[in-house]
């Protein structure tokens, strides 16, 4: 924990109160490691790697679309943050696989379980999105 000015003020009210983080505040920590989970290939990323370890090219063809550059840079990114963990295999060619670290694993877990909640409600996200459009024409 930290009293950086980054950090929550004392005896504010919120969800996690014991926590001296405040995604809400511009510099918090917490803030960029939010977006780095939360953005484009950063939940798809640790979702994939929540069942399995992977290689890179079999990472991106379960991550369908990512570039090669954008899976780089996520996958660089979640390891500074901690959620990812690259391990190179001493022989030759070297082999290079990506899983979790255990922050990355509870971490993907949350996400999980809002991609299950997501992919069940989806008929509500089209039937809005329907909705929205048709009153728009």
């Amino acid at each position: 924990m930290t009293s950086s000015p980054e950090a929550a003020p004392a005896g504010s009210a919120g969800l996690f109160d014991d926590v001296a983080f405040d995604v809400f505040a511009r510099r918090c920590a917490s803030r960029s490691a939010l977006e780095n989970i939360t953005g484009r290939w950063g939940v798809l990323v640790l979702a994939a790697l929540h069942d399995d370890t992977y290689r890179f090219n079999a990472l991106r063809r379960r991550v369908d679309g990512v570039s090669e550059k954008m899976l780089a840079q996520t996958l660089h990114t979640l390891e500074r943050d901690g959620f990812v963990v690259r391990t190179v295999q001493r022989q030759i060619p070297p082999r290079v696989e990506y899983s979790l670290t255990p922050l990355g694993r509870d971490t993907s877990a949350k996400l999980l379980e809002l991609i299950g909640f997501l992919e069940h409600r989806m008929d509500e996200v089209v039937a809005a999105r329907d909705g929205y459009d048709s009153a728009r024409d």
